[in-house]
């Protein structure tokens, strides 16, 4: 019986890939490269010493992905194939909508067909909007302030209604918050497209000279310099975490939610401060304009992780500089040559 994971080759998805693989399970991974490269695949072997088989389609092919379904035991789903810019969201909508929604409703016709009952979904703190207490717990009010965010939250909606309907099934619902870092051998990481739309890859571009300076996106939020705070998660301790799900799962559990996450916030000048410390490299940043869409603080409270997962993030925001630091000075122009 194997693991499907879509996006496998993608930041999050491979570094999951991995940690799946060391504890023994067999994966699919199904990726349609929009994001990613099929070098990470190579390196994926490399540094677990197990192939996972891959079919390189867009999961909103339904004709091609029940070839996937046909010719593999499938037994659970990691589902992180999506378009994840917040920005992006803003300006292309409908993008965000049929992609992130209806990759979903494929995989769930797929799995009723083929009798699939483990699902693990990749959420995002997105959905608890600008939250009115922190840290935030997993019954906090639910809101949005961006397309990208509310594809999350129609598709957990679309997942509680689905489970209420059909009570054989297991979903874990992995509402994560900042993912930085990366493997700490170096060789695999996060490797945008184009300018980078998350803070870490910008940063490490900026240490590398490939980017002049990072843009900081308003420095007169109710914090203590200003700027925004996120709760900035190691994507090994996130990837963890996602194994951890997968073992809540085989105890029949129905529908269950939890936030990956520290619990501890840094702004963005603090996590440059960290970076430039673990680097050695001056960030020179401008203040520019807030983005739409962005809140003044967002960080969880994991404790539920913790107590019914047996998960907790081991890395610190020392830890997440300088792997992500290692991977880029190592891989300056990513995986491409």
């Amino acid at each position: 019986m194997a693991v499907l994971v879509t996006g496998g080759a993608g930041y999050i998805g491979s570094h999951t890939s991995i940690e799946l693989l060391e504890e023994g399970y067999d994966v699919v991974i199904v990726d349609n490269l929009c994001n990613s490269d099929k070098i990470v695949l190579e390196r994926i072997k490399e540094l677990s010493g197990k192939t996972p088989k891959f079919y390189e389609i867009d999961i909103t092919d339904k004709e091609k992905m029940e070839v996937v379904f046909k010719e593999n035991e499938i037994d659970s789903i990691i589902h992180f194939a999506a378009l994840k810019a917040v920005g992006e969201s803003v300006s292309m909508p409908m993008e965000y909508y049929s992609n992130n929604i209806g990759s979903t409703l494929v995989l769930f016709e797929l799995m009723k067909k083929y009798n699939v009952k483990n699902f693990v979904f990749s959420s995002s703190a997105t959905v608890y909007g600008d939250p009115e207490t922190l840290p935030i717990v997993e019954d906090s009010s639910l809101s949005v302030t961006n397309p990208y965010g509310r594809t999350k939250l129609i598709v957990e909606d679309m997942l509680r209604d689905i489970c209420f309907a059909d009570k054989s099934l297991n979903v874990a619902i992995l509402r994560y918050f900042n993912p930085i870092g990366a493997h700490k051998s170096g060789r695999i990481g996060e490797d945008p497209n184009g300018i980078p739309n998350n803070i870490m890859p910008y940063i490490t571009k900026v240490a590398v000279g490939q980017l002049p300076y990072l843009n900081v996106f308003g420095d007169d939020y109710d914090t203590a310099d200003g700027t925004g705070i996120r709760d900035y998660i190691h994507v090994v301790d996130l990837a963890n975490g996602h194994v951890k799900a997968l073992e809540k799962l085989s105890e029949n559990p129905g529908l269950v939610t939890y936030n990956l996450g520290t619990g501890k916030g840094y702004s963005v000048l603090q996590l440059v401060n960290a970076f430039s410390k673990a680097s050695g490299k001056e960030i020179q940043y401008k203040i520019t304009e807030r983005r739409p869409g962005d809140i003044a603080a967002c960080y969880a409270d994991p404790t539920k992780a913790e107590k019914e997962l047996g998960w907790k993030a081991k890395y610190g925001i020392d830890e997440m500089c300088e792997d992500s630091w290692r991977w880029q000075s190592q891989n300056p122009n990513g995986y491409k040559k």
